[in-house]
């Protein structure tokens, strides 16, 4: 099977185009090459993906006829990323949220009633 479309079919991209597009920017290794989205997947081999500043390792264990269920992932492939990836990926999930604005854009509809109520029972007083 070709790496674009394991790495679909085994729910790790959304689509296989973004797959593809992985594959091109030279975010994914094979065996510890840079693979071509083409490449033939075979069982045993190791396959790095890499996520911003995050890189998720797997095995392939089996390769499946067409993408499955995320049920059953774990009969296809073993999660071999370390802990210490899962801790840097929890980090930079935090501190992207530390640095959001809170009012960015518009207000939305629940904001704007906050912001009537607010008006209204600030000039009762």
């Amino acid at each position: 099977m070709r790496l674009d479309k394991f790495l679909w079919s085994v729910r790790l991209f959304k689509t296989r185009t973004i797959a593809t597009e992985e594959c091109k920017k030279s975010k994914v290794k094979v065996n510890g090459l840079i693979a071509k989205p083409s490449k033939e997947i075979n069982t045993n081999d190791i396959i790095e993906i890499k996520f911003h500043l995050f890189t998720k390792t797997i095995k392939v264990i089996s390769i499946p006829n067409q993408r499955i269920g995320a049920k059953i992932v774990n009969e296809f492939i073993e999660d071999l990323t370390p802990d210490e990836e899962y801790a840097k990926s929890d980090m930079i999930r935090v501190n992207s949220l530390s640095y959001k604005p809170k009012w960015k854009g518009r207000p939305t509809k629940k904001d704007r009633r906050d912001i009537d109520d607010f008006f209204t029972n600030f000039s009762d007083n």
